[in-house]
């Protein structure tokens, strides 16, 4: 089994090979070089000293950190699975909306404002509203869950999410009978977004992405708000992120600002652009090819399309065991 769910009172560090020892050592090597120290890095928080150094904090509004003293650390990990190194998970993206090129989101997007936030509820559900972030989560006790992310393009890494499960705010909002499928919205501010503008106006913005409610239901299924221990960078979906760890990165949508439970399947921003190349359901499958590239074989960052951090596709990204269920009966290879 590749994920598990640990007990408030497991040892869970033996579970993963931390961040902070991956960086201590490439600080070892690089410390001549860069004049940096291991006591000299800025610390994530009081409560995470430690855990990730060398990742500094961003600024996080004060409900995160009153979060992060009660947070769940490792409450699901990737077993055997060395995370990402911070600086490649944080500047190398896709965030269209600010460019199409991987450093351009990292670049660009601190434009963004982020604070204060909220988030439009609407549609078949009983409670409505617009509600500001920190009311999504006043509710929520924060936990880290450490996924692997695959993106259709064929590299992934593995990331250490911060957030609470999709499920526990559906329950609160008590979406109706009526409700199948859950749409998300993207923020979408021109002036702030550089990438909707020009070359990149003929896609329909603002970006929309969906689920079925079941998926959406399902444990795994993750609103983040930080990774590695501290608030989201802007260019990895600050302030508030979908993530879907055994489907394609896409379907993980960004800097969500709307909600909304329907009836009917939502027709999503990559279905629209390209239906032949990118379906609804976006499960990871390396049987299922890509019109213009394998899926069999991907990349894991940091890494070359030549180096041997190629490792075989696993079948929804290694998450069989747990969302097989979801989509019994149905033909995968049809329903993309």
């Amino acid at each position: 089994m590749l994920i598990k769910s640990n007990s408030r009172g497991a040892a869970r560090e033996v579970e993963v090979t931390p961040e902070a020892v991956y960086r201590q050592r490439r600080l070892i090597v690089q410390g001549a070089l860069a004049g940096l120290a291991g006591a000299a890095l800025p610390l994530v928080s009081r409560a995470q000293a430690g855990r990730y150094p060398g990742v500094e904090p961003g600024s996080p509004a004060s409900w995160f950190e009153g979060h992060l003293d009660q947070a769940r650390w490792e409450a699901v990990t990737a077993e055997g699975e060395m995370l990402t190194p911070y600086r490649d998970a944080s500047s190398y993206n896709n965030f269209y909306e600010f460019g199409p090129d991987k450093g351009d989101p990292a670049r660009l997007a601190g434009r963004m404002q982020v604070d204060p936030w909220s988030v439009q509820v609407d549609g078949e559900v009983a409670r409505p509203g617009r509600y500001a972030l920190e009311d999504l989560f006043s509710e929520a006790q924060m936990e880290e869950r450490i996924y692997r992310l695959r993106c259709v393009e064929g590299w992934s890494m593995v990331v250490p999410w911060l957030g609470f499960p999709l499920a526990d705010l559906i329950r609160r909002l008590a979406p109706s009978s009526g409700a199948r499928y859950v749409r998300f919205e993207t923020l979408l501010r021109p002036e702030e977004m550089p990438g909707v503008r020009g070359r990149f106006s003929l896609i329909e913005w603002p970006y929309v992405e969906g689920l079925r409610l079941d998926e959406a239901l399902h444990p795994l299924s993750f609103l983040a708000v930080g990774m590695y221990g501290r608030v989201l960078p802007n260019q990895n979906g600050a302030p508030l992120r979908l993530v879907v760890p055994w489907k394609y990165g896409f379907k993980s949508i960004k800097s969500i600002v709307r909600i909304s439970f329907v009836r009917d399947q939502p027709a999503t921003t990559w279905e629209r652009m390209a239906p032949h190349e990118y379906g609804f359901f976006a499960n990871v499958n390396p049987q299922v090819s890509h019109p213009r590239w394998s899926q069999a074989r991907e990349r894991r960052l940091p890494g070359s399309l030549f180096s041997p951090n190629l490792r075989d596709t696993q079948l929804f990204n290694g998450y069989a065991e747990e969302v097989a269920s979801l989509y019994a009966g149905m033909d995968l290879r049809r329903h993309y």
